[in-house]
């Protein structure tokens, strides 16, 4: 197993998606907008006013810049004052995580969410476990540009080839992808075939475990 893990946060380390797509959807109504939950999920992370532009005009609305930036804080608002203290880790991850820095592995955090969110739904104990915090506010180009994990990678002054990526979002496996690493995607939020860019796909935690802590699989 590589040297380096990158984890995505939400829908990877914590299950906090549903509560995104709950505040997201209540937002968009709120402008009389109509989204499903699974539409959530296809573009989670993908949150740069290009690409929702774009993901509105197929609905048939015209944005503006203004018009997200109001849409994003006051989803961002919904989903802190409404949903934050609900979200909780998946069961497995913490013993992932502390098997991992026993076994000395250079662990990095790298989400699209802000860090006033990741204070709110991070558990203060995974902290420890992160050599390397990035979160989206605090990157030019987010996912699905190759900027986060590029970044990542500069921060541990590693070649690719050391490093491996745990994702469960099309934004991110293409982040992942398009910085040449190896990605790891779940399939916690979306089934295998919005995933198809990534390496190795597994169905949940149980078998994310066996390839980060077993070594099976590719990798």
């Amino acid at each position: 197993m590589k040297p380096f893990v990158f984890f995505d946060l939400d829908g990877t380390l914590i299950d906090s998606m549903p509560y995104h797509a709950k505040a997201w959807i209540e937002a968009l109504a709120e402008y009389g907008i109509k989204f499903k939950e699974e539409e959530v999920y296809l573009y989670e992370g993908a949150i740069e006013f290009e690409m929702v532009r774009d993901i509105f005009l197929q609905k048939g609305f015209n944005i503006d810049k203004d018009f997200f930036e109001a849409l994003f804080k006051k989803q961002k608002a919904i989903f802190l004052s409404r949903y934050a203290s609900k979200v909780k880790p998946f069961p497995e991850v913490p013993g992932i995580l502390e098997t991992l820095k026993k076994e000395k592995k250079g662990l990095a955090l790298v989400t699209s969410s802000h860090a006033e969110i990741l204070e709110k739904v991070l558990p203060k104990s995974f902290y420890s476990y992160f050599s390397v915090v990035l979160t989206g506010d605090k990157i030019k180009k987010r996912k699905p540009h190759p900027d986060p994990y590029l970044e990542a990678l500069k921060a541990f002054n590693v070649s690719i080839e050391q490093g491996l990526v745990v994702e469960n979002s099309p934004a991110g496996v293409t982040s992942a992808k398009r910085a040449n690493l190896f990605c790891v995607a779940i399939t916690t939020t979306l089934p295998e075939e919005h995933l198809r860019l990534a390496d190795l796909i597994v169905k949940d935690h149980t078998e994310l475990k066996e390839v980060l802590l077993n070594g099976k699989g590719k990798g």
